[in-house]
């Protein structure tokens, strides 16, 4: 069976095996806004898609579509208040 799918990133209708929602030619953009999200994470765990967006310039519709597509989880974080 062959898939009729739509990239994500620059909307090329294109045939697969499997249903994906990238393209070969964005998958490398995906892989390295997700690498660079993990690293950040890894810093900041407590982080929300805002505060990533804001840091690493990606779009926060990006970073909430890595969530739905299952590589990105959420947990429950904690807020501390700053000392004034």
């Amino acid at each position: 069976m062959v898939y009729t799918n739509v990239c994500k990133h620059c909307h090329k209708v294109f045939k697969s095996k499997i249903r994906t929602l990238c393209c070969r030619e964005c998958r490398s953009l995906d892989d390295d806004q997700l690498d660079d999200i993990v690293k950040y994470l890894k810093l900041y765990p407590n982080s929300n898609a805002l505060q990533i967006s804001e840091e690493l310039g990606i779009h926060p519709y990006e970073i909430l579509k890595f969530m739905d597509e299952g590589w990105l989880g959420t947990v429950r974080g904690e807020f501390s208040r700053l000392p004034d």
